[in-house]
């Protein structure tokens, strides 16, 4: 696996947006049972769903640790490919390499270096003290095994950042949160511009847009842009929602809809903005908490939590929209028409039991990494 040097923009490379085709899509395995109620049994299984709805689109790819493969290779259909990567736990958006691609082709007339990987640094959302869990060690070769699988070459970059902290329209212009990427468990040495420039020459970006805040109660992940705001086009954003004034929730998302009002993209466009109501409000129960086996390696889950669920952490595949569904008939029904009005060409699928993956921390985008087709 080659290890390139430079940045990728100064190489003419950029991260492609979602909707932009893909060859595969990756994803990991749950198993660990201080994160994943009764040893993940329920969880395996809607991400057994989830990959089988993508592979309807596209290639699917499912990552497992060495003890669960036959248990994985049972429960996912044979068309799914299941390979040996061990990983502490099945967060492939952040613990996967962030592709970029660029057009042409070399002087020599191969595509050889047309798509390559970054591999950041990742610290569990938060490291030592505030992270997910205490070791991540295995973590920290997923996006490098990956690669290496594939033979596609790879960026390396220091910096903290997980795939679900950045969202692009694939012209120029990121989408962040600034209490994910500035908080100080992060990259407490750099600056608001100093990331914003690594943004920029890792990315591929012109411009990068802070959102203040991230979906409230998602202190997992300190508030990844991918559970309030993603782009649908450019120019155009959906937003997580609440018409209950008395929710939390609602605050952050007026303050949300309000800057994005006032700033404009990359090549000068004021946004469009798609309301998505989120569910519930959704609380994690005492039967649920139970199920977890509650130790000092991972942050405890607690009854009456507030679950970070949200309709915008779906995934676009290749001619479809993957979407979450909590159980909740008046917002999972919305859920669908806004996403099957906003994507007209896109087939809409909700996945039942998404709930069991807010559970442990985030959802159907969460699970996913796309690997960009050149």
């Amino acid at each position: 696996m080659m290890l390139l040097q430079d940045t990728p923009s100064s190489l003419g490379f950029r991260m492609p947006a979602e909707w932009e085709p893909h060859t595969q899509c990756w994803m990991g395995w749950p198993e660990r049972a201080d994160n994943w109620r009764d040893n993940a049994v329920h969880a395996q299984r809607v991400f057994v769903r989830v990959a089988s709805a993508i592979s309807r689109f596209e290639r699917v790819t499912v990552c497992v640790c060495s003890a669960q493969w036959e248990n994985a290779r049972s429960q996912l259909p044979e068309h799914i490919r299941v390979i040996e990567i061990c990983s502490n736990d099945s967060w492939f958006r952040d613990i996967g390499p962030t592709f970029v691609v660029k057009g042409g082709t070399s002087k020599s007339g191969d595509a050889e270096h047309r798509i390559a990987g970054i591999d950041w640094n990742f610290n569990s959302w938060g490291g030592s003290e505030d992270g997910c869990y205490n070791d991540w060690s295995l973590d920290t070769y997923v996006a490098k095994k990956i690669l290496d699988v594939e033979r596609i070459p790879r960026f390396s970059h220091s910096m903290v950042l997980e795939g679900g902290s950045i969202h692009v329209d694939g012209e120029g212009t990121c989408l962040t949160t600034e209490e994910c990427l500035l908080n100080k468990n992060r990259n407490p040495h750099m600056s608001k511009s100093q990331i914003e420039d690594e943004l920029k020459a890792y990315l591929g970006v012109r411009k990068v847009i802070w959102l203040p805040r991230g979906l409230y109660g998602d202190d997992d992940t300190n508030g990844h842009i991918d559970n309030i705001c993603c782009f649908v086009k450019p120019g155009v954003v959906l937003l997580s929602w609440t018409d209950d004034k008395t929710d939390p929730q609602y605050e952050i998302s007026e303050e949300a809809y309000s800057f994005l009002s006032s700033v404009t993209d990359a090549n000068g466009r004021k946004f469009e903005i798609i309301k998505l109501h989120v569910p519930g409000p959704l609380y994690m129960t005492e039967k649920e908490a139970a199920g977890v086996f509650q130790d000092d390696c991972a942050k405890p889950r607690l009854p009456g939590t507030r679950l970070a669920a949200s309709y915008v952490n779906f995934y676009i595949a290749n001619g479809g929209i993957i979407v979450p569904k909590f159980g909740d008939k008046k917002w999972d029904d919305e859920a669908i028409r806004v996403l099957s009005k906003t994507f007209p060409h896109h087939e809409v699928v909700g996945i039942e039991g998404s709930r069991e993956i807010v559970l442990s921390g985030g959802n159907i985008h969460c699970i996913t990494q796309q690997q960009p087709a050149i």
